[in-house]
């Protein structure tokens, strides 16, 4: 009798991970090069509130680029870990409201180690709005 679980870690160690991507972002890729966040930080514009600073820049493509920066200061890996994960599943959840063509970094602020995913999302969408890559419900993307 093969036990389900056990069918379940069989399959996701043999299994190419581009296959399983079934809760991947859809219209993005990850940014992770050192060059291509410093030239976000360098040419890009930044917006910050309480728990996150988000920096954004036109990367003249079809899809947009996600970087994730959550520094040491924040806290120790497990910590920086959950604020990634948070910050990465609140993206892909409202990836379809983010216009297209965009270098996004987001950086977590210390505040954001006690922050709950709503207010993580909540911070993320406020500042979408801010640097205006936001679609608004009347405009097409």
């Amino acid at each position: 009798m093969i036990r389900p679980h056990l069918f379940v870690v069989f399959y996701f160690s043999c299994c190419p991970r581009q296959n399983i991507g079934v809760f991947s972002m859809q219209f993005s890729e990850s940014l992770k090069k050192t060059r291509d966040f410093q030239h976000v930080y360098r040419q890009g514009k930044s917006r910050a509130n309480r728990l996150l600073v988000m920096y954004v820049l036109k990367n003249d493509t079809e899809k947009n680029r996600f970087g994730i920066s959550v520094s040491k200061k924040v806290g120790n890996s497990v910590v920086r870990h959950h604020i990634t994960r948070l910050l990465r599943e609140s993206y892909r959840l409202h990836e379809e409201m983010f216009h297209s063509g965009w270098d996004i970094v987001v950086i977590a602020r210390a505040g954001a180690r006690e922050a709950s995913y709503q207010e993580i999302e909540s911070a993320l969408l406020h500042l979408g709005n801010l640097q205006h890559i936001i679609i608004n419900s009347g405009e097409s993307a």
